[in-house]
């Protein structure tokens, strides 16, 4: 560890901030939009579904890991001293918090203000007897037909219940024999979990489900009933030095999550003791894992609401532009590999339209006939996807095309392994990634034949080859054909899809090698010059305990230290004898921060400052555990749009969240306006740019 006396006389314990209380802290901040008077209601609607979203995913893995390490009696603590079984203590005590806020922004303020604007959520007991006419006729249609309820006796066991799945408990009693039984229905998602009634109104698919039980137990009684909903561990467990076949690996894996542990049971707050107890013993649960609401479970259900048809309550568009220099190439009819030649291409999304850069250059790549081969690596597709069909039509065509699909991409491993089969019959070589490793980086390397020598052409970039996403990440991407840029490129794919060791690269910065080793050197030699010093980090997440240790050293040498991390963030700031030249804020809005930008005043040699770009955060997996890629950027221009980047970020008169030295995160900025934000003064930017290449 680096440190100055100063900075070592701090307790260890309080040096850095515990990781999972770190991204609760975040997805706070995500469930503050929704509360933001200056954001349109269906978007602050969308705030709410992500929050809800993100804590899915916080239990199916965090919580889920959590568990298992006391389940496997570890109570090794922390850096920040915390054992596993003291972390779930602070997560059961703030998640209950935080789901009670969400409920009320919801409830209290969201609802009743979309109500008065026509758009609503209407429970069956509050339905016009024609409303209810119109929904019997859509429970006869399209929902009685896919149900299957499902009743416990001594022939039919307590059902499987699948993970995030709606559900309907119930106690069915026959008249004649009192015999009761428990039935289990699902909600199925063949129809919209909120049904429209055409007006701007919208029932619950469980309410009218509820409604006609009578319907399902012709004859019997339905004594009581309520929603409910399971969470399971959504990790995969993979040996991989065992597995012959990795492909085969993960689709059994897949096969056995559908059956993990159950992690968290959501229940409507109206459930009787009776249903509860069975639901937490079949479930091997008990009541310290059941989460009590009283608005609808599963507000991500919200995400219908903002499909809504009304502009007027939602974000002003914000029509992506094509970058500057392919606008004139499309007007003068030139390929990218022309424009590429002349000199790199910066791209910024989603100001920066990725359909006409990212896809453009892949589908030119797999038509062009002077192209050779195309290889990439592919962490996260999307479904649908143009990249995808870039590559098989690259291949169809009979160019040499190679494909590095990351299996284990968490949540995508299905699609992933989807991907790689239809690749594979296509006739493109693909690679299931390196055993103990993700490979995350963003990398397209293109060979083109251009007369006068064979050409390598790349993209290397900070977000996932993804059509969809692309339009809601922040991100950014470099076109180069850079000899150096492309020798280390083939040197990365060679490594990659054949058998070497770990090579040395020129100019690309790859981990897990060598990465961390070279931003700690960057971070040293910047402490050497003192107050003169200044380090601009913009990424996801900081949680890397020898990189946050080298910023507290360059901190104490006096070394000014802006932090912009979106994320979890276990560096502490402003800190008496730590860290007291270190700001860390987040920006959210309407785009997903999700660019990383590293800037050192001094680069490597202190003549010039070194800008780096890529798909790295600065935490242990990232430097430790996956393939990850940074780029140096060179050109003056690329230099002053990251500088933009960085000044709008770290402006006083944006609102932002700025972590305070008691590890509070506390809102700064205008009060009751949202914009203009760093985004739309991004976005204005880009616009005016735009217009001076136009004229």
């Amino acid at each position: 560890m680096t440190g100055t006396d100063a900075s070592n006389t701090i307790d260890p314990q309080h040096r850095v901030l515990n990781r999972e209380l770190s991204w609760l802290d975040f997805n706070d901040r995500v469930l503050s939009l929704a509360s933001e008077p200056g954001i349109p209601l269906l978007e602050r609607a969308k705030f709410c579904a992500i929050f809800a979203t993100n804590l899915d995913e916080f239990f199916q893995v965090r919580v889920a890991a959590l568990r298992d390490q006391v389940a496997a009696g570890i109570d090794d603590p922390t850096w920040d001293g915390r054992t596993p079984q003291q972390q779930l203590l602070e997560i059961s005590t703030r998640v209950p918090e935080m789901i009670a806020r969400q409920e009320s922004i919801f409830i209290d303020q969201i609802a009743p203000a979309l109500a008065a604007e026509g758009v609503e959520i209407v429970h069956w007991e509050a339905l016009s007897s024609d409303d209810r006419s119109a929904m019997r006729e859509y429970y006869d249609a399209r929902i009685f037909p896919v149900l299957t309820p499902l009743a416990v006796d001594p022939g039919h066991p307590f059902p499987y219940i699948s993970n995030l799945a709606l559900s309907l408990a119930a106690h069915v009693a026959d008249p004649e024999t009192a015999e009761r039984r428990f039935v289990r229905l699902k909600v199925p998602d063949v129809f919209p979990r909120l049904i429209p009634l055409g007006d701007g109104r919208f029932v619950p698919a469980e309410d009218v489900i509820a409604a006609h039980l009578h319907t399902l137990f012709v004859g019997m009684v339905v004594e009581e009933w309520a929603v409910f909903r399971v969470t399971r561990n959504a990790d995969l467990t993979l040996e991989e030095d065992e597995a012959d076949d990795l492909l085969e690996a993960v689709e059994l894996e897949l096969r056995k999550r559908r059956f993990n542990k159950a992690i968290r049971l959501e229940v409507a707050e109206n459930i009787g003791d009776e249903l509860l107890d069975l639901l937490v013993r079949e479930l091997a649960l008990d009541r310290r894992n059941v989460s009590r609401h009283r608005a609808l479970l599963d507000l991500s259900c919200l995400w219908h609401l903002h499909a809504v048809d009304r502009p007027d309550l939602k974000d002003r568009a914000w029509p992506p532009l094509t970058a500057g220099r392919l606008f004139v190439a499309e007007e003068t009819d030139r390929s990218m590999f022309s424009v590429m030649r002349d000199r790199a291409i910066l791209v910024h999304h989603p100001y920066e339209s990725f359909a006409s850069s990212v896809e453009v250059f892949l589908e030119q790549a797999a038509t062009d006939p002077r192209v050779q081969s195309i290889k990439m690596t592919l962490y996260r597709a999307g479904g649908d996807s143009p990249i995808i069909r870039s590559l098989i039509t690259a291949a169809e065509r009979g160019k040499q095309v190679a494909v590095l699909v990351e299996l284990k991409a968490r949540f995508d491993e299905a699609n992933n392994v989807a991907w790689a089969k239809q690749l594979e019959r296509a006739g493109v070589h693909v690679v299931y990634g390196m055993v103990g490793l993700k490979t995350h980086s963003k990398v397209v390397l293109v060979v083109r034949d251009d007369g006068d020598q064979l050409r390598r052409y790349c993209h290397i970039g900070t977000g996932n080859y993804n059509s969809k996403t692309a339009r809601l990440y922040e991100d950014l991407g470099l076109f180069s054909c850079d000899n150096q840029v492309g020798a280390d490129a083939t040197q990365l794919f060679n490594h990659l899809t054949g058998y070497s060791r770990s090579v040395e690269y020129q100019t690309l910065l790859v981990a897990p090698r060598d990465l961390k080793r070279q931003l700690i050197d960057l971070i040293e030699h910047e402490s050497s010059f003192g107050a003169d010093g200044h380090i601009a980090l913009k990424c996801n997440s900081i949680a890397d305990v020898d990189v946050v240790e080298a910023l507290y050293a360059a901190s104490a040498a006096g070394v000014r230290i802006d932090g912009v991390v979106r994320g979890i963030c276990t560096m502490r700031a402003g800190v008496p004898g730590l860290s007291e030249n270190i700001r860390v804020r987040s920006i959210l809005g309407r785009y997903l921060e999700h660019s990383r930008i590293y800037r050192f005043a001094h680069g490597d040699e202190g003549d010039q400052p070194m800008y780096l770009i890529g798909s790295a955060d600065l935490m242990p997996r990232n430097l430790e555990r996956r393939v990850e890629v940074l780029v140096p950027i060179e050109h003056p221009k690329h230099r002053e749009w990251l500088d933009q980047v960085l000044e709008f970020d770290l402006a006083d008169d944006i609102v932002r969240w700025e972590l305070q030295p008691d590890d509070t995160w506390l809102r700064s900025g205008p009060l009751d306006v949202y914009e203009p934000d760093a985004q739309e003064q991004m976005y204005r930017w880009t616009v005016e740019r735009q217009h001076q290449v136009r004229r």
